[in-house]
């Protein structure tokens, strides 16, 4: 198996890169947000993190698609606030109600170790945008430690262009959601009006960065895996989504159509989030993947 692409990269680029990171941090534009915060000086934006590690847990994870769990699990660390503030999102006590702890660097470098000793397939970062700076140092320490594990950027697809760059060479699995067609959806249910957009950007330069999906014995070792999430009525503008990526990034781009919506959260706010999906819509949906050339979109 390939070693992971961090391992390529010498010491002192991956110090340079959390370095660039840190730049983005204060005034902050990590995400496109980019509400200008600033972060060196305790200041908190949107997200609510400051610049040290807020991690709400961490260990192996056998839910995740199959492709990642492999035998020992994903090595799923789980980050708290986000980028996006989602109606229905099933980890809001973690994303939006501060649940978590600060940690030192020192100790994210050594949860990444923690699961490589456990026999974790991957270190997997569950909502990492907001930390990047802080997860690129604790990399540079777990690898000086002797971490070899593939690492997974598994996110909304709310990210900045500029800050994916600077990962450019680190990251080996791109796990973007795409969750909507539609910014007038994406707006009101994610609070990012220009989410689609945003996130088109992100696709192009996570695929020029990594490729399609590499599998290997069962298990990815690198590239783009997509995820969407099909919401009632057809609300999530899924025929865009999978256009757009079958047409501007790639008809072999492994795309999990995921069916596990249920109202959580804030949804039954509004009606037409209210009921879980369907059978017959999860179905509609796949189909319609497959017609638009996504060979490789399936319930993963």
């Amino acid at each position: 198996m390939a070693e992971p692409a961090y391992l390529g990269l010498t010491e002192s680029v991956l110090r340079e890169r959390a370095e660039g990171l840190r730049a983005l941090a204060s005034p902050c534009r990590l995400c496109p947000r980019a509400c200008g915060v600033r972060r060196d000086r305790r200041e908190t934006g949107f997200c609510q993190a400051r610049l040290v590690p807020w991690v709400a847990s961490f260990g192996p994870h056998f839910g995740e698609e199959g492709v990642l769990v492999g035998e020992g699990g994903s090595g799923t660390i789980f980050f708290s606030g986000c980028v996006l503030r989602c109606l229905f999102c099933q980890n809001a006590t973690i994303s939006q109600l501060g649940e978590g702890e600060e940690l030192r660097v020192a100790d994210l470098a050594r949860i990444m170790l923690h699961l490589q000793e456990l026999g974790c397939t991957n270190v997997n970062l569950v909502t990492p945008t907001h930390q990047v700076p802080q997860i690129v140092a604790a990399l540079s320490l777990a690898r000086e430690a002797g971490l070899r594990l593939p690492l997974v950027w598994n996110c909304g697809g709310y990210e900045s262009v500029e800050a994916l760059r600077l990962l450019d060479g680190i990251v080996d699995i791109y796990m973007p959601d795409f969750k909507y067609g539609d910014d007038a959806v994406a707006g009101p249910l994610s609070a990012a009006p220009d989410y689609v957009e945003r996130a088109q950007e992100a696709l192009r330069e996570m695929h020029r960065q990594v490729g399609d999906l590499v599998v290997e014995n069962g298990v990815a070792v690198r590239g783009l895996l997509v995820r969407h999430l099909v919401l009632p009525h057809g609300i999530a503008g899924s025929e865009a989504v999978f256009r757009y990526l079958a047409r501007e990034i790639s008809p072999q781009t492994f795309v999990n159509v995921m069916a596990q919506y249920r109202p959580a959260h804030r949804a039954r706010e509004r009606a037409e989030l209210a009921r879980p999906i369907t059978r017959a819509e999860h179905e509609a949906a796949l189909a319609l993947a497959r017609r638009l050339g996504l060979d490789r979109a399936g319930p993963h």
